[in-house]
């Protein structure tokens, strides 16, 4: 007699919910869980973000659990063994946090600046930024300045949000959306969700891209730009839409400084300044009464264009008539748009004249009462249907930051901010423009700066530079060398502290950065600043600290090594004071908490933070009788308060827990949070849906909870008096301080532009382009996130090896055959790959996927893994200082305004490898295993279970 059927056990199971962390779009997901092993991950259809979505990265969250590469303890470097060597051993938390903590109080009784901390890809920014704040160190920053900080910058400094995490487009209601420098991982679901809604209604999907793949591959229609060159194709179309008087002038009047009047006085000090009164009002020209005029008074009417004579005499024009003035000129007509971005004339033309169309001629109105900032009464939301997005194929460029303005000021032509089918906010944006915070300026032993380091410049007084103008951060941000910087320079680090420029540090702590590998440029070079000594034998950067979950590259490196968990085993808040989750039609936030408990001697690196922050006796860490605050980082989530009310999580505050967005700590909060599965989301009224930097609810309401000081309304700046600031220190006619460096003068004369602009890129300045004809730019691929999943067992099925992508007509013309191995050289070195010929790549570009390749024997791969054999990085040709330019200091290879790394401005030239040349080169010694590791099996499998029949 047969055996009865056997079915799963579903009593053994228990369902968690929490937060994905395969990427950063921070999806809810749905875990089973059975004898502490992860069953299987699906989406979460409550969450406000992906709905129930999820793609093969959330999927896979299961692999990169059991990933072989898992730090297991924490690890010391040998004595008496080289760095980099991979000569480790075991050590017990309570000595590796002894010793540190040692070593950290000395520096800060000391001089604070002497540690510099500077984390990756983490979602907890709000609170490593208050670590360091309170130790009272400048040297803090985050991943952005090497990832996409223009984005956030450029629209902070005009907008109030931005791309990136701070608005959507409204996917609801748009009808015509472009796509700028996108690749898959970015915004991954989400996006994916909001092209469907598109495609659904009928709408049109433009995506501008050298690479037609992922997204692109669904636009109906590729527009494949030479890259770098997409502020040059913006501002083309704002000459379109100027030229045929195409523009929202109701709401240039209203919601931007359009008609503020500017200063226009050449070669005198305050020309280009907007003009004030007394009480630093902006003045216009009201119309009305045919007089200047607070041009921040209700009711005003001011003149969109027109040239006046100030009071005092001066010449002033408004800010429309410099801009229409500016983009009018034949140089940013499509014809000679053209020759430098590959898009025809035609193209642009159209393109431009279709928004348009869109805008004005298939406007849409939502009937819903609302009350702007004036107090004035409207019975209705107008909407134009035009949305955009960008991402790093724009920020990754030295001309990023104006070529992010610059699709900006596109879609404030067309009154497409924060209306039904533009480009919305989300909470807690907007935000004043630029939002008021500063950087700390100076920092002193034992004592917490005054603010955070990072903070908003509007000023060169605001530059965090000593009294001879020279940086006072190791990464030189804040300096004249980039001095909106608003999330620091990590790529230049290492450079800087080896090189002592502008000073010598002891400690460097690197989280979650991989920055010996994927994650820094020029790879080999920088591997062996990490070894460097000086001349009495001492390591360049003292001691180095690494903290990550998994054996990273980086890890070798290091001289004690802090094992973190993985996003499943450790409580995390996803809150409004860091990166936040909402959507555009409600406030949320999130979190994570433990799902499974580690099988490994790993703890948390914020549990470890809060730890050490009580041991060193930070003031908001420490209670009035000198004992730590806070038991734990679960503790600090629940307890602390930047400002009464006011903490990580918004949900469920007040001691009863039915206070929303503010209120006194709740003791139950977490397990609020995981009823609600993970997330909270407050719905915000329809009152409150748009036009939120004017609307008078949503603004006292952003006041009320904290998001800002005040309850005025944020004015929309096409003409950036911050940059004219700086571009008048540069010329020599500024009241305050000026670089002295001719070199710095000269950077900033020429490219802090009031006004978006467009320049070649500064490292393409300074090569033979006939000698480098490509472009060569890198994306990361829908699957993977960074180098963070190469070592997961599903995920590497789907990609284990890059190829460089190549125009297949151009590489055919130049003898190169699919598939082949072949040179790629830049001015900075040379590495060898496989060559793929594709149709969907611009005709002057080559593209790779970021982060396959791996150095051999990392992330728990076999030493022969194709990753390390057959995968390769672009990062070894690029710079991160740019080409030397005689009687000039080496300069940061980055945007000159924020600092952004300029990873998309290489440029190199290709030839065929000769016969019998296989493989990626260079290669790098194979790192050693961990003490502890066991060798990685041939075939991973993972269940949890032996395989039985599922029930229905």
């Amino acid at each position: 007699m047969a055996s009865a059927t056997e079915f799963e056990d579903h009593s053994k199971q228990e369902i968690k919910y929490t937060t994905c962390y395969m990427c950063a779009c921070r999806c809810g997901i749905k875990v089973t869980v059975e004898d502490n092993k992860v069953r299987f991950i699906q989406g979460n259809r409550n969450h406000p973000i992906n709905q129930g979505v999820l793609c093969a990265k959330g999927s896979a969250g299961i692999m990169k659990q059991y990933s072989p590469g898992k730090l297991r303890n924490p690890l010391r470097r040998k004595p008496g063994t080289e760095r980099g060597a991979g000569e480790f051993e075991e050590i017990s938390w309570d000595e590796a946090i002894d010793s540190l903590t040692q070593r950290l109080a000395h520096i800060r009784a000391t001089d604070p600046n002497k540690l510099a901390f500077f984390t990756g890809r983490d979602q907890m920014q709000a609170l490593t930024g208050l670590w360091a704040q309170q130790f009272g160190t400048l040297n803090w920053s985050a991943h952005g300045g090497f990832c996409s900080v223009n984005m956030a910058t450029a629209g902070l400094y005009m907008l109030g949000h931005a791309f990136w995490e701070f608005g959507d487009p409204d996917w609801e209601r748009t009808k015509y959306f472009m796509l700028w420098g996108v690749a898959e991982d970015h915004s991954s679901n989400p996006l994916k969700i909001g092209l469907e809604k598109l495609k659904r209604h009928g709408g049109k999907f433009v995506g501008i891209n050298p690479a037609r793949t992922g997204y692109q591959a669904i636009a109906d229609e590729w527009v494949p730009i030479k890259p770098g060159t997409d502020g040059l194709l913006a501002l083309s179309m704002v000459h379109v839409l100027l030229q045929n008087e195409q523009f929202d002038w109701d709401f240039l009047l209203r919601y931007t400084n359009a008609p503020f009047l500017v200063v226009n006085t050449p070669g005198k000090k305050g020309d280009g300044l907007i003009l004030r009164d007394a009480e630093g009002h902006p003045m216009i020209w009201d119309l009305k009464k045919e007089a200047f005029a607070n041009g921040m008074e209700a009711g005003s009417t001011g003149a969109l264009f027109g040239a006046y004579s100030a009071p005092d005499g001066r010449p002033v024009r408004t800010v429309m008539s410099v801009l229409t003035e500016r983009y009018l000129d034949d140089q940013f007509s499509p014809k000679n748009a053209s020759k430098i971005t590959g898009i025809s004339a035609e193209t642009i033309e159209r393109l431009a004249l279709e928004m348009a169309h869109v805008a004005f001629k298939e406007s849409i109105e939502i009937e819903v009462e609302w009350t702007d900032w004036a107090g004035r009464k409207h019975d209705k939301f107008i909407g134009r249907p035009v949305s955009m997005h960008a991402m790093r194929g724009i920020s990754a460029h030295s001309n990023g930051m104006q070529s992010a303005r610059a699709i900006h000021l596109l879609q404030v032509l067309l009154g497409t901010i924060d209306c039904p089918g533009g480009f919305r906010s989300k909470a807690p944006y907007p935000k004043p423009v630029p939002p008021p915070n500063k950087p700390a300026q100076h920092s002193a032993p034992n004592t917490p700066l005054k603010s955070l380091p990072l903070g908003f410049p509007t000023a060169p007084e605001d530059l965090v530079i000593d009294e001879n103008g020279q940086p006072k951060r190791i990464d030189k941000a804040y300096s004249w060398e980039a001095p909106i910087a608003n999330h620091g320079l990590m790529h230049m680090v290492i450079t800087n502290a080896v090189n002592k420029d502008p000073y010598a540090i002891d400690t460097l702590i690197f989280f979650m950065a991989n920055m010996s590998w994927n994650s820094t440029m020029n790879t080999a070079n920088v591997q062996e600043m990490l070894k460097s000594k000086d001349d009495d034998g001492e390591y360049k950067i003292p001691f180095l600290v690494v903290v990550d979950a998994f054996h990273s590259e980086m890890v070798n490196f290091g001289d004690l090594i802090l094992p973190d968990t993985t996003y499943l085993e450790r409580y995390d808040a996803i809150s409004l004071l860091d990166r936040p989750i909402s959507e555009p039609d409600a406030i949320c936030d999130s979190i994570r908490h433990p799902i499974l408990q580690p099988d490994r001697n790993v703890r948390p690196w914020q549990e470890v933070m809060v730890d050490i922050a009580g041991r060193l006796k930070f003031p908001a860490f420490t209670k009035e009788d000198g004992e730590p605050r806070f038991t734990s980082y679960k503790d600090f989530i629940i307890n602390y308060e930047r400002a009464p009310g006011i903490g990580f999580l918004a949900g469920w505050r007040g001691a009863d827990g039915n206070s929303h967005l503010r209120g006194e700590p709740n003791p139950n909060q977490w397990d609020r949070y995981i009823e609600n599965q993970g997330f909270f989301k407050y719905p915000l009224p329809e009152s409150m849906a748009f036009y939120r930097f004017a609307n008078k609810d949503y603004l006292e309401l952003a006041q009320r909870v904290g998001f800002n000081p005040t309850a005025d309304p944020i004015v929309i700046e096409l003409y950036s008096e911050t940059f004219q600031r700086f571009r008048l220190a540069g010329q020599g006619l500024y009241d305050g301080p000026q670089p002295k460096d001719p070199v710095d003068r000269e950077r900033l004369a020429t490219y802090f532009d009031p006004l978006p602009d467009f320049y070649e890129p500064l490292e393409q300045q300074r090569i033979d382009k006939k000698e480098y004809p490509f472009y060569a730019v890198n994306q990361r691929p829908m699957m993977m996130y960074h180098s963070w999943d190469s070592q997961n067992a599903w995920l590497r099925q789907i990609i284990a090896q890059n190829y460089l992508y190549m125009n297949r007509q151009r590489g055919l013309q130049m003898g190169i055959e699919d598939k082949s191995w072949v040179w790629v050289e830049s001015h900075n070195g040379k590495i060898r790959v496989q060559v793929k010929l594709i149709e969907g790549c611009q005709a002057d570009t080559v593209w790779t996927w970021n982060a396959i390749g791996k150095q051999s024997g990392a992330w728990g791969l076999k030493p022969e893994a194709a990753e390390a054999t057959r995968g390769f990085l672009m990062n070894h040709l690029i710079s991160e200082l740019l080409p030397a330019k005689q009687g000039e200091r080496r300069l940061t290879n980055s945007d000159p305004i924020t600092g952004q790394a300029a990873w998309y401005d290489l440029m190199v030239k290709i030839y065929p490898a000769a016969p019998g040349e296989e493989g990626t080169w260079p290669v790098f010694p194979t790192i050693k295993p961990l003490p502890g590791d066991t060798p990685t099996p041939d075939v991973l499998r993972y269940h949890t279970h032996r395989p039985v029949n599922l029930k229905s």
